[in-house]
């Protein structure tokens, strides 16, 4: 006797519509593809010299127990970001992620049909979070030189839309808002009116960024700025992100829309290590800005078309389908990530790597379009 599997049709049909979140290639499938051991990973914006010592002897020595349940408000850690940013604790929310906040920030603030602003090329989650709760999605495109089209986003937002989410640094394209374009933003947010700035690369860019903790506390336009620990601090894998908010209550509101027990306490301790040992995080940051400028520069000198980017990443103009290119710099053992987005089909957003890395990565992409130029496969000479 045969059995029929179970047929549920009732999913949220939103979901269903849900475009795919352009993940990383795994190192396990880059070994498969390429028959090599040592891969250069360079999709998903890590940090490349891992994270500091201090992080890895708390968790060593912490007496950690893992069978406790961890703290559910992270007390300890919201009040070592409140003293280092000059905030409330009450205004600090803690997220697996910054993801988890970007999820709670939709599922608290939006209905069906409310409308968000965010540009392409963007962060996906910036577009699949409030699409999954029915919102409707305005995509405003950088500019040719690829920058923030300020005058265009200042429009959208003066329509009144329910979220606004904007990354500066970028990603992918690693472009900034400075404090000009910024506060003109925001002279259109109404009080119906989020504005989420995710700064996940801020460490990269902070000598150039407008203070966005004082903008917090001087600005009438509702806002949340959103950063991690996933990048500068090297905590990829540990998923630790936090949002300040402007009042206790704005803060209340988003935990509210998140799991209990979300930031497990392996995380909340390595995250506390990091942020404590600031002196290895901005040395490791002078390491990956030295390299990301000299991947530029070499770029440049190849003839490809690359972004001005302030973060550890580069958004780079292949010229060709960036899946094929893809496809090829992963058979020579180098993982990067190829865009989806319409319009932006050409490009692949490359990871800041160790000097060795970054090396390896040049070389091959001299490789692959010198191979590609004396096979004639139609791609126009570069300029």
């Amino acid at each position: 006797m045969s059995i029929k599997e179970p047929v549920f049709s009732a999913f949220n049909p939103y979901i269903e519509k849900l475009p795919v979140y352009n993940a990383g290639l795994s190192i396990g499938k880059a070994r498969e593809i390429s028959g090599k051991h040592e891969i250069a990973r360079l999709a998903s914006n890590e940090n490349p010299y891992g994270c500091s010592p201090a992080v890895k002897e708390s968790l060593v020595d912490s007496g950690y127990e893992p069978w406790r349940y961890p703290d559910s408000h992270c007390r300890a850690l919201k009040q070592a970001l409140a003293d280092s940013l000059g905030v409330d604790p009450g205004n600090v929310v803690v997220g697996n992620g910054s993801e988890e906040i970007i999820s709670a920030i939709s599922r608290a603030v939006l209905q069906p049909g409310d409308e968000v602003v965010t540009v392409t090329p963007s962060f996906g989650l910036h577009e699949i979070e409030p699409l999954a709760v029915g919102a409707r999605v305005t995509k405003i495109p950088l500019t040719a030189e690829l920058e923030f089209n300020v005058g265009a986003l200042h429009e959208a937002i003066l329509r009144r839309p329910k979220l606004v989410f904007l990354s500066s640094p970028s990603n992918p394209v690693g472009c900034i808002l400075n404090k000009e374009d910024l506060e003109l933003l925001l002279s259109a947010v109404s009080n119906e009116t989020l504005f989420v700035l995710d700064e996940a690369y801020y460490e990269y860019a902070a000598k150039e960024l407008p203070d966005s903790m004082a903008l917090l506390q001087t600005t009438k336009a509702p806002m949340v700025v959103l950063r991690t620990f996933s990048k500068a601090y090297g905590l990829a894998g540990l998923r630790v992100g936090y949002g300040i908010t402007q009042s206790a209550d704005m803060a209340k509101a988003i935990s509210l829309a998140r799991t209990p027990f979300n930031v497990n306490g392996v995380a909340q301790q390595a995250a506390l290590a990091a942020l404590a040992d600031q002196q290895w995080m901005q040395d490791r940051v002078e390491c990956t800005t030295a390299e990301r400028c000299r991947i530029i520069s070499e770029l440049t000198k190849m003839g490809f078309k690359v972004s001005a980017s302030r973060s550890n990443s580069v958004f780079i103009d292949m010229g060709v389908d960036s899946g094929m290119a893809f496809e090829q710099l992963v058979k020579e053992g180098v993982i990067v990530k190829p865009w989806r987005e319409s319009g932006y089909d050409q490009y692949v957003r490359v990871s800041v790597g160790t000097p060795r890395e970054n090396d390896f990565f040049l070389h091959c992409l001299a490789k692959l379009f010198s191979e590609v130029r004396d096979h004639d496969y139609g791609v126009e000479e570069r300029q």
